[in-house]
């Protein structure tokens, strides 16, 4: 969620004033766009969605070869991959069209999004944000209405998921000023963090359960 949330606001903030975490905005420019009558402007939209559909599609049918291997889980991979993208896209220049990144993360926000689905058995998205508020406003009426504890926790859960998105919305913007295109790099922070405590476990403290589908999906 911190790195999504770093995500969000580096498009926003330097590559053409989205948010690529989710593709709700750009199907409704895309209708805005139709009904203007402007198709050309309209079809445009299908690229980002497109490599949003592409990255779920990847991410749906990657996993079994890889677990197939033996190796590392998809989940790594993935965070392998995400990685190196990002690493990339720093290296892009301000200069060159925005949606070249913006594709970028559409394509690996979605591969994230359909990859890690929960955390501690709650179901999740870990790459926008419109869920985690609705859950916690869920949770409140449940904790007022009937003292729920299990709903607090659930709607703690989500609130931290909130409050690490905004942290890393609000650190990544900061940076952007400072360090141009390469303030996506702060992003690489927190993903080779994951990136190393799964390496970690996929090769020593859980590698006779590889064969497991993993607890987050």
């Amino acid at each position: 969620m911190l790195s999504a949330g770093m995500m969000g606001a580096y498009t926003f903030n330097l590559r053409g004033g989205v948010f690529c975490n989710a593709q709700t905005a750009n199907v409704v420019m895309m209708s805005i766009a139709f009904g203007k009558g402007s198709i050309e402007e309209g079809l445009y939209y299908l690229i980002p969605i497109s490599a949003y559909c592409l990255g779920a599609l990847i991410s749906e049918a990657l996993p079994s070869p890889v677990k197939k291997l033996g190796l590392l889980r998809w989940d790594t991979c993935l965070i392998a991959f995400e990685a190196i993208v990002l690493f990339i896209a720093g290296l892009i220049p301000l200069s060159a069209p925005a949606r070249i990144v913006q594709v970028m993360i559409n394509f690996i926000a979605s591969m994230q999004y359909n990859t890690f689905r929960q955390m501690e058995g709650i179901p999740m998205a870990t790459t926008f944000c419109t869920n985690h508020v609705r859950q916690v406003g869920v949770a409140l009426a449940k904790i007022i209405r009937k003292h729920d504890m299990k709903a607090a926790k659930r709607g703690l859960v989500h609130f931290l998921m909130l409050l690490s998105f905004f942290l890393g919305g609000a650190i990544l913007t900061f940076f952007c000023s400072r360090l141009q295109e390469r303030a996506i790099w702060i992003a690489l922070i927190p993903t080779m963090i994951v990136l190393v405590k799964l390496i970690h476990a996929d090769l020593f403290t859980e590698h006779d359960k590889l064969s497991e589908k993993p607890s987050g999906h």
